[in-house]
């Protein structure tokens, strides 16, 4: 990728990091790498660029500098694609990025794309019926604590309060989720799993809590989506798994921090991502 190659970028207004200050800067970044930003849009605002648009107008590689549920989105939209993605961290967490180049600034990442020291990777990502999660799935009731992150970013303080209240009594009342199979090292149910994709396969992690302000605290961890901090089991690590819900119902569930609902009782998948990916550490599977 020496020289001057066009570029497709994607921001999202909503993400951590994406104000014109920032925008500007990493604009200016490519285009000391030796590319120019040809195509940039912000979603939701407008519509993901689909491979065969990317394709007539000749552009071989978008990057995307949003949170991971954007990630998510445009690599969904890209699936089957003969072009790459090059992933930015332009939100809060930025699993994948992190998953992709360790801990390498934005600049340097980009620098090693642009010089065409990068490679091209499909990294497993977890496949279910309800969508994929590049980054991290969540199942179980305590996902219900999503909600209340959504009222807190609309700044709704009556939706926060109603949301918190039926979230915790939520993680509370249900039972939750328990996995299934010989893959499994604990036969237990869990208020929240998390299957997180590696190279070798889904490391499956159980979150427990036994007080009422336990799940207080846990489900302040699940809005900031820092739960891997908290104390949990593991539960061993699998391509695939199938977990099912202890009263018969539907599995909520949080795809890379998008809220989803899967079956009662569902299989998960390590499976290729559908498109190529730019990673700069030797390990970005």
């Amino acid at each position: 990728m020496m020289g001057s190659q066009r570029i497709g970028l994607v921001t999202n207004a909503a993400s951590g990091s994406n104000d014109e200050k920032t925008l500007a800067e990493l604009k200016a970044c490519c285009g000391d790498a030796g590319f120019v930003v040809d195509r940039a849009l912000s979603f939701p605002d407008r519509p993901l660029p689909t491979g065969s648009q990317l394709d007539a107008a000749e552009i071989g590689l978008v990057a995307v500098f949003a949170g991971d549920g954007t990630v998510n989105a445009l690599i969904g939209a890209l699936s089957g694609w003969g072009g790459a993605v090059l992933v930015l961290p332009g939100g809060t967490m930025n699993l994948l990025f992190h998953r992709l180049h360790g801990d390498r600034t934005t600049a340097e990442v980009i620098r090693l794309a642009g010089s065409g020291k990068a490679e091209r990777t499909r990294p497993g990502i977890v496949r279910c019926s309800a969508g994929t999660a590049t980054a991290d799935l969540l199942a179980g009731p305590g996902t219900s604590w999503h909600a209340v992150r959504e009222s807190m970013r609309e700044a709704d303080l009556l939706a926060v309060a109603a949301s918190t209240a039926q979230a915790l009594g939520a993680t509370l009342a249900a039972p939750g989720v328990a996995c299934r199979g010989p893959e499994c090292l604990a036969a237990s149910d869990y208020p929240l799993i998390m299957l997180t994709p590696t190279g070798e396969g889904m490391r499956m992690s159980g979150f427990r809590a036994e007080t009422a302000g336990d799940y207080i605290e846990g489900g302040l961890a699940v809005l900031q989506r820092r739960f891997r901090e908290g104390p949990h089991d593991d539960l061993g690590v699998a391509r695939q798994v199938t977990l099912a819900s202890t009263t018969g119902e539907p599995i909520p569930l949080l795809l890379d921090g998008e809220s989803a609902q899967g079956a009662a009782e569902e299989v998960f998948r390590l499976v290729p991502c559908g498109v190529d990916l730019l990673a700069t550490r030797a390990d970005g599977r």
